[in-house]
Protein backbone atom coordinates (compact mmCIF):
# COMPACT_ATOMS: atom_id res chain seq x y z
CA UNK A 1 0.00 0.00 0.00
CA UNK A 2 1.34 3.40 -0.85
CA UNK A 3 -0.08 5.13 2.23
CA UNK A 4 0.22 4.51 5.94
CA UNK A 5 -3.08 5.82 7.24
CA UNK A 6 -6.31 4.70 8.89
CA UNK A 7 -7.69 3.19 5.68
CA UNK A 8 -4.53 1.13 5.20
CA UNK A 9 -4.61 0.05 8.85
CA UNK A 10 -8.24 -1.03 8.53
CA UNK A 11 -7.35 -3.11 5.46
CA UNK A 12 -4.39 -4.59 7.39
CA UNK A 13 -6.61 -5.50 10.37
CA UNK A 14 -9.18 -7.12 8.08
CA UNK A 15 -6.45 -9.20 6.43
CA UNK A 16 -5.01 -10.30 9.77
CA UNK A 17 -8.51 -11.18 10.98
CA UNK A 18 -9.04 -13.46 7.99
CA UNK A 19 -5.88 -15.43 8.84
CA UNK A 20 -6.60 -15.97 12.55
CA UNK A 21 -7.59 -19.58 13.15
CA UNK A 22 -11.20 -20.27 14.05
CA UNK A 23 -11.57 -20.07 17.81
CA UNK A 24 -8.27 -18.20 18.22
CA UNK A 25 -7.65 -14.56 19.10
CA UNK A 26 -4.78 -12.37 17.89
CA UNK A 27 -3.01 -9.65 19.86
CA UNK A 28 -1.45 -7.04 17.62
CA UNK A 29 1.39 -5.04 19.18
CA UNK A 30 1.39 -1.43 17.98
CA UNK A 31 3.86 1.41 18.21
CA UNK A 32 2.82 5.05 18.50
CA UNK A 33 2.02 5.72 14.84
CA UNK A 34 -0.96 8.06 14.57
CA UNK A 35 -3.09 5.71 12.52
CA UNK A 36 -2.64 2.94 15.11
CA UNK A 37 -4.77 4.89 17.56
CA UNK A 38 -7.30 6.40 15.19
CA UNK A 39 -10.88 6.50 16.49
CA UNK A 40 -11.93 5.38 12.98
CA UNK A 41 -10.18 2.00 13.27
CA UNK A 42 -12.41 -0.99 12.59
CA UNK A 43 -10.97 -3.63 14.91
CA UNK A 44 -12.35 -7.13 14.23
CA UNK A 45 -13.68 -9.11 17.19
CA UNK A 46 -10.85 -11.66 16.93
CA UNK A 47 -8.10 -9.04 17.36
CA UNK A 48 -6.98 -7.05 20.41
CA UNK A 49 -4.72 -4.04 19.92
CA UNK A 50 -1.86 -3.70 22.42
CA UNK A 51 -0.14 -0.32 22.21
CA UNK A 52 3.47 -0.16 23.34
CA UNK A 53 4.61 2.59 25.70
CA UNK A 54 6.20 5.59 24.00
CA UNK A 55 9.93 5.47 23.27
CA UNK A 56 10.29 1.71 23.77
CA UNK A 57 11.87 0.41 20.55
CA UNK A 58 13.34 -2.57 22.41
CA UNK A 59 9.79 -3.87 22.90
CA UNK A 60 8.87 -3.49 19.24
CA UNK A 61 9.93 -6.43 17.04
CA UNK A 62 9.44 -4.32 13.90
CA UNK A 63 12.40 -2.15 14.92
CA UNK A 64 14.60 -5.26 14.71
CA UNK A 65 13.11 -6.20 11.33
CA UNK A 66 13.90 -2.73 9.95
CA UNK A 67 17.46 -2.95 11.23
CA UNK A 68 17.89 -6.42 9.74
CA UNK A 69 16.56 -5.36 6.33
CA UNK A 70 18.73 -2.23 6.30
CA UNK A 71 21.82 -4.22 7.25
CA UNK A 72 21.28 -7.23 5.00
CA UNK A 73 19.19 -6.25 1.99
CA UNK A 74 18.97 -2.48 1.69
CA UNK A 75 22.39 -1.32 2.88
CA UNK A 76 24.50 1.08 0.88
CA UNK A 77 21.90 1.39 -1.84
CA UNK A 78 21.15 4.22 -4.22
CA UNK A 79 17.86 4.08 -6.08
CA UNK A 80 17.18 6.02 -9.24
CA UNK A 81 13.37 5.94 -9.20
CA UNK A 82 10.44 5.47 -6.87
CA UNK A 83 9.55 2.22 -8.64
CA UNK A 84 13.07 0.92 -8.01
CA UNK A 85 12.72 1.75 -4.30
CA UNK A 86 9.41 -0.11 -4.09
CA UNK A 87 10.77 -3.10 -6.05
CA UNK A 88 13.90 -3.42 -3.91
CA UNK A 89 11.94 -3.04 -0.67
CA UNK A 90 9.45 -5.70 -1.81
CA UNK A 91 12.31 -8.02 -2.78
CA UNK A 92 13.96 -7.49 0.62
CA UNK A 93 10.69 -8.10 2.46
CA UNK A 94 9.85 -11.24 0.49
CA UNK A 95 13.34 -12.64 1.08
CA UNK A 96 12.99 -11.97 4.80
CA UNK A 97 9.39 -13.26 5.06
CA UNK A 98 10.36 -16.55 3.41
CA UNK A 99 13.14 -17.19 5.95
CA UNK A 100 11.00 -18.38 8.86
CA UNK A 101 13.96 -19.12 11.13
CA UNK A 102 15.25 -15.56 10.78
CA UNK A 103 11.78 -14.07 11.25
CA UNK A 104 11.39 -16.03 14.49
CA UNK A 105 14.86 -15.22 15.78
CA UNK A 106 14.40 -11.50 15.20
CA UNK A 107 10.78 -11.06 16.27
CA UNK A 108 10.25 -13.46 19.17
CA UNK A 109 9.61 -11.78 22.49
CA UNK A 110 9.51 -13.55 25.83
CA UNK A 111 6.64 -11.32 26.97
CA UNK A 112 4.47 -12.44 24.02
CA UNK A 113 3.74 -16.14 24.24
CA UNK A 114 0.83 -18.06 22.78
CA UNK A 115 -1.63 -19.15 25.42
CA UNK A 116 -3.92 -22.14 25.18
CA UNK A 117 -7.13 -22.15 27.17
Amino acid sequence: MPNADTAAMNAHLAEISRTVAVGAHAVLVLDGAGWHGSKALEVPDNITLLPLPPYAPELNPVENVRAHLRANRLAISVFETYDEIVTQCCNAWNFFANDIATVRSITIREYAKAVKR
